[in-house]
């Protein structure tokens, strides 16, 4: 009888064991949170090799603190732009939706879908879905 009971448990804690661990993928879904303030860093294409190629982000102004994309647990999305000698800051406020890996921005009334390429504590890099553009950002 001891016997017996100590083969269904063991029998129940090995079939829990392989049935707890069958699925647990993503599906390449990262689950860290977006919410956060993304200072602009890099902006690039994928070359004819398959490579990415980044540069410094042209849109940083020379002597001012860099552009950035602030994305509030409201779902508003703000874009600061900073501009001039002076570094005048010019804030544009949307909305953001994520649906999976996808990202999509919506600023002065017009929207952009993006994948997600890479989501951390440190960096989002997302691709612009139409044109492609590599857009890095650092928080």
């Amino acid at each position: 009888m001891r016997n017996k009971s100590l083969l269904f448990v063991l029998a129940l804690s090995a079939g829990m064991f392989v049935t707890s661990c069958s699925n647990d993928d993503n599906e390449g879904e990262t689950i860290v949170p977006i919410q956060g303030k993304y200072n602009l860093r890099q902006t690039g294409t994928i070359g004819p090799d398959g490579k990415e190629i980044l540069i410094d982000a042209p849109q940083n102004q020379a002597g001012c603190p860099g552009d950035y994309l602030d994305l509030r647990l409201s779902n508003a999305a703000v874009v600061g732009d900073y501009n001039g000698t002076e570094c005048a800051l010019t804030e544009t406020t949307g909305t953001y939706v994520r649906s999976h890996n996808d990202l999509t921005l919506t600023i002065g009334g017009v929207s952009s879908t993006s994948d997600i390429m890479n989501l951390t504590n440190k960096e989002l890099k997302i691709k612009d879905k139409t044109t492609g553009i590599i857009t890095v950002y650092s928080r």
